[in-house]
């Protein structure tokens, strides 16, 4: 793939434009079910998550550094390790890791567009808007990689308007008492904020999508360990600002009672009904700017595997089209996992399967601990003195692998946790398998 037409600002674009816009607007009402309602103990749960993807965003950027193979994270397992490791881990991230976030963030797609035009959508509705946002970007981001960029770096600009605007009424006209720091101890104690961890995983998530793109980042060994660098502390920021503002401008009880629609509700209350629209139209922009970025990545996939011989009919699936400079039977296989896990997704919320959680949230957890055998090289690097700086070859590696520990703890409060993990060691099995087989037929 030749046509290099990504620059620094569209991989960061890219990293904030996944990472921000679904989850930090649906799931900031699990984040305070999960502490109590209490403010000040979800912000601190909120520095201890982004451990993982700080360090873990530097820790990547080294191994960026080294290698502009494509394939991202494959890449990296391959040149850490070797072919089996990169086989498994690649076959993890094309069918369970971005399909299931892809699935599970158009479906919330279809329910802001229900909210903003006023329809009271039933779930199934949802999900075929969530069909429809797949198949469309699915189709644009085939048809023109510049294209699927331009529309990443927009609605990052765009979905930061929403976050700074709640987050500036909040912090201005928000009752500040709600981040009394009295009963926090009482907060700690409880360990149920332990559960806080998941949604607060699956908010941060998506950073490791730009690492997909690596090859077509101009200057890439410079510029993507710098948007893996810039972007985590960025992300915490905005966060921080926007959880806090809207949780002390509606108080915690109300974000809680309502779910999903405490966003409308904060909207209406600052601009009024028609100014509600407008702010939640950015809103829309920005979770489907999330479905955008992440199925840029997706495409590459089954690419990037099928040109190291890692995937079926790989002669097919690594051809690029010489005009769209697209591996276009790539997006092709990407698009029918994606839709696989969008009715997966169907099934196991229809029937109250995953409780207070969803489908993605264990694949974000398992991508963690599969992130632990790339930090343990970077570790190595720097005791073997490869890396000169201890902090970047010592310190940083170790937090990185702290913090994904972390999530991975936090996430066994799901129903299907051990039940989801069996399926996602059951794909990584088979990624081994599938490569073992590859070499004793050449």
């Amino acid at each position: 793939m030749k046509n290099k037409g990504y620059g620094l600002f569209t991989t960061i674009a890219m990293i904030v434009g996944v990472v921000i816009g679904s989850g930090i607007f649906f799931k900031s009402d699990n984040i305070l079910v999960a502490t109590g309602g209490n403010i000040g103990l979800g912000v601190i749960v909120f520095c201890i998550a982004a451990i993982a993807i700080i360090f873990g965003g530097l820790a990547m950027g080294e191994l960026a550094s080294r290698t502009t193979e494509p394939g991202g994270v494959i890449a990296y397992a391959e040149m850490c390790w070797d072919k089996r490791i990169a086989c498994a881990f690649g076959w993890f991230m094309t069918f369970l890791y971005y399909p299931t976030l892809i699935a599970v963030v158009a479906y919330v797609a279809g329910i802001y567009l229900c909210m903003l035009f006023g329809i009271n959508g039933s779930f199934e509705l949802q999900i075929l808007i969530g069909l429809i946002v797949i198949v469309s970007l699915f189709f644009i981001n085939t048809i023109s990689a510049r294209l699927g960029g331009i529309f990443q770096s927009a609605s990052t600009i765009i979905k930061l308007l929403p976050l700074a605007i709640i987050a500036f009424a909040g912090l201005v006209f928000g009752n500040v008492d709600g981040l009394s720091l009295s009963n926090m101890s009482e907060g700690i104690n409880s360990s149920g904020w332990i559960a806080a961890i998941a949604p607060i995983a699956f908010s941060f998530d998506g950073w490791t999508v730009s690492t997909s793109i690596g090859h077509e980042v101009r200057n890439s060994k410079r510029n993507l360990p710098r948007a893996l660098i810039i972007s985590p502390i960025l992300i915490l920021i905005i966060y921080i600002l926007y959880f806090v503002g809207i949780s002390i401008y509606l108080g915690p009880e109300t974000i809680m009672a309502l779910g999903d629609e405490h966003v409308y509700l904060a909207a209406r209350n600052i601009f009024g009904h028609f100014g509600s629209k407008i702010l939640l139209t950015f809103v829309v922009i920005s979770i489907i700017g999330t479905v955008n970025g992440l199925i840029i990545g997706m495409i590459r996939q089954p690419y990037s595997l099928a040109i190291r011989g890692m995937f079926p009919c790989k002669d097919k699936i690594s051809k690029v089209d010489e005009k769209l400079y697209i591996p276009v039977n790539s997006a092709i296989v990407g698009f029918v996992i994606s839709i696989f896990w969008l009715a997966i997704h169907y099934i196991t919320t229809k029937l109250s399967m995953m409780g207070n959680s969803d489908i993605s949230e264990i694949s974000v957890a398992m991508s963690y601990l599969l992130y632990i055998i790339l930090y343990v090289k970077v570790l190595k690097f720097g005791i073997n003195k490869e890396i000169k700086s201890i902090f970047i070859g010592i310190i940083t590696p170790i937090l990185a692998i702290i913090g994904a520990l972390i999530i991975v703890f936090g996430s066994m409060s799901n129903n299907l946790f051990w039940i989801f993990m069996i399926i996602c060691f059951s794909i990584l099995c088979s990624g081994f398998i599938f490569w073992k087989r590859q070499e004793k037929s050449n």
